[in-house]
């Protein structure tokens, strides 16, 4: 395997040298135009034509979970997908999600149209076949595969607000946990619905937890605040599913609203295949022979265009240095994709939507840990520029979220002030920034670390408020510029809105 093929040229010779040692790499010859985001070659296991044998499906919805921590995201996670999002030894000893997690789900219907629904639809892991039988006792009919889908599971915690807006940058819908057995909003609830409605997410699906801890009464109760406290809100109009994650009481119909309530995405198939990386990993063990390792796998969802196996690709902004003069270089890193994964599923290519695991010819020490995440993987030539400053038109809102006090002055939004240090989230990119310039609305921000970034990005600003990062805003482009909108936590958990555009930005160049 080679080894940092950071230059294109590097990456071309090691190519020449390891073509005999490599394994053989199957290219698939197929129409873009002609693909949707429910082609059976897309999401399921469909026997080809005449490419190959069989097309390994992929996740073409992104659901993310969200809510106050320990309202049960992934335990419903793991009730419809099967699998634990909780991986990490921290994460489990402390019972929290610390990092993005992520799982597929298959959604099947019943066949037979006498089938009692919520009952006719089920959920299975992505490795299941495309038509099992009906497990209703005294149904013999067969189920047909009419979603997949991947689950970004977000952390609660009020302190891991940056990690939700990394995996908020995927994100299509979102699953809204709100514990039966807590008062209701708790902070976070407020806080995540608050950030997912400035990003324009308008298909959210209430999930009422853990309703097996209350009586009837208290449920019916509960479920009144809920109503209340969305009102006036993107998700004044959405559903609210009484569930027991735990137990999977209501799954199935959870399961029923995914199909109907959340409509199948626009993609473009067409475009420059462009996947923004929350998440990479060095899939070696530890004592590995030198002839057994592997390259770097970049995880992420692809925003547009298709990946195929053998295509060269691009990272920016890549490996990141300063010159004598302290000023930024940026080598973007260049290679092949050698696999395509949407969890155990191998995939001949990869479109928009879901999660795919990328695998690549990388040095895998650049990967490990996580050392990739807020990095652009795409076609050669084809991404963004790389920005170092910005200039920001903000807005901000007049009242602070989730406030549990009656100083009304704590509520007020402070403005930004020259040299005030801030938290950037472009995408999944969290870099720092300082405040140049403040002119009324106008502000000026120079980046610590480059953002491969372009006009209609998601950017989010978080202030330092009592030695912590606090949200300060997160949205979508409006026009044809940069849309920043901003929030404002105070104290712990609080917060406010508000939005603004990005006007123009320093762009650097790259070796």
């Amino acid at each position: 395997m080679p080894g940092d093929e950071t230059l294109r040229k590097t990456h071309e010779e090691s190519d020449s040298e390891d073509e005999s040692d490599a394994e053989p790499i199957v290219k698939v010859d197929i129409d873009p135009s002609k693909l949707t985001p429910l082609s059976p070659e897309v999401i399921s296991k469909q026997r080809g034509v005449d490419w190959m044998d069989f097309i390994l499906g992929q996740a073409t919805i992104n659901l993310g979970t969200i809510g106050h921590v320990a309202h049960g995201k992934s335990t419903v996670v793991k009730a419809i997908s099967g699998v634990q999002t909780v991986r990490f030894k921290n994460e489990l000893v402390r019972n929290i999600t610390i990092k993005l997690g992520y799982a597929n789900a298959k959604i099947y219907k019943c066949e037979n149209e006498a089938c009692p629904r919520p009952g006719c639809y089920r959920s299975y892991r992505s490795d299941k076949e495309d038509n099992p039988p009906c497990e209703r006792p005294g149904c013999n009919s067969r189920m047909k595969l009419v979603r997949h889908v991947s689950f970004v599971d977000c952390p609660g915690h009020d302190i891991l607000m940056a990690t939700m807006l990394n995996g908020a940058a995927v994100m299509d819908a979102a699953l809204l946990l709100i514990a039966g057995n807590e008062t209701c909003p708790q902070p976070q609830t407020s806080e995540h619905l608050a950030a997912v409605e400035i990003m324009k997410l308008e298909n959210i699906i209430i999930l009422q937890n853990k309703v097996d801890l209350i009586k009837e009464e208290q449920a019916l109760e509960h479920h009144k605040s809920i109503a209340a406290f969305v009102k006036g809100t993107v998700a004044e109009s959405s559903p609210i599913v009484p569930i027991s994650a735990q137990l999977k009481y209501n799954i199935d119909a959870v399961n029923e609203y995914i199909v109907k309530r959340i409509p199948i995405p626009v993609r473009d198939f067409t475009a420059d295949p462009r996947l923004i990386v929350i998440r990479s990993f060095d899939v070696n063990k530890p004592g590995a022979e030198v002839d057994e390792l592997k390259g770097g796998v970049a995880g992420g969802s692809i925003l547009t265009g298709v990946l195929r196996l053998g295509q060269e690709v691009e990272i920016r902004p890549g490996i990141v240095t300063k010159d004598a003069q302290g000023r930024n270089r940026c080598k973007p890193i260049f290679s092949r994709i050698v696999s395509l994964h949407a969890e155990s599923n191998h995939l001949q290519f990869a479109v928009p939507g879901g999660l795919i695991g990328v695998g690549t010819r990388i040095d895998p020490t650049l990967c490990r840990a996580d050392r990739l995440v807020g990095q652009v993987l795409g076609a050669v030539g084809k991404l963004p520029k790389i920005f170092t400053e910005l200039e920001i038109s903000l807005f901000l809102l007049r009242r602070l979220l989730g406030v549990k006090t009656e100083d009304k002055k704590q509520t007020k939004v402070s403005k930004l002030v020259k040299n005030e240090l801030l938290l950037i989230n472009i995408g999944s990119t969290s870099t720092g920034g300082r405040v140049l310039s403040v002119k009324g609305d106008l502000a000026k921000i120079q980046l610590t670390s480059p953002a491969c970034t372009e006009v209609g990005e998601k950017v989010a600003l978080s202030r330092r408020i009592e030695k912590h990062w606090r949200l300060v805003g997160e949205c979508l482009t409006l026009s044809s510029s940069f849309t920043v909108c901003v929030q404002e936590l105070m104290a712990v958990v609080y917060l406010s809105t508000g939005w603004g555009s990005v006007q123009r930005g320093t762009v650097l160049e790259v070796d």
